[in-house]
């Protein structure tokens, strides 16, 4: 079993900048693929970013390439997103997850925090 807890959302104004993070305790962090989704509401809970286990390889949705950074520390047992140029589309509750599949999208998961909720005003 893998706890996960997710710190770092806020409000913050377009074009600004916040770093959220997702401690797990339980199970050896380093097994899992990290990543992070979001939900806005009325829609579906979609991928933002993830990354393999030794933090070397990471993915991101289209639409925050370029913007999001997903880095991972194995000692802390912590996985980060750095969240650049926010846009009022970024506008979501942001879970950080924890999986054990081979690919980056939802089934892969196992394990999901309880969410942060980032507002972006325009």
């Amino acid at each position: 079993q893998v706890q996960l807890v997710e710190s770092g959302g806020g409000l913050v104004q377009a074009g600004g900048s916040l770093r959220l993070s997702c401690t797990a305790s339980g199970r050896t962090f380093s097994v899992y693929i990290m990543g992070w989704f979001r939900q806005a509401p009325g829609k579906e809970r979609d991928i933002v970013a993830a990354i393999t286990r030794g933090g070397t390889i990471p993915y991101y949705a289209e639409a925050v390439k370029g913007r999001f950074t997903i880095s991972r520390d194995n000692a802390k047992n912590t996985v980060y997103l750095q969240m650049n140029s926010l846009k009022a589309e970024d506008t979501a509750v942001y879970y950080c997850a924890a999986g054990t599949g081979s690919g980056w999208l939802k089934p892969n998961y196992d394990y999901w925090g309880q969410g942060t909720q980032v507002i972006v005003s325009s």
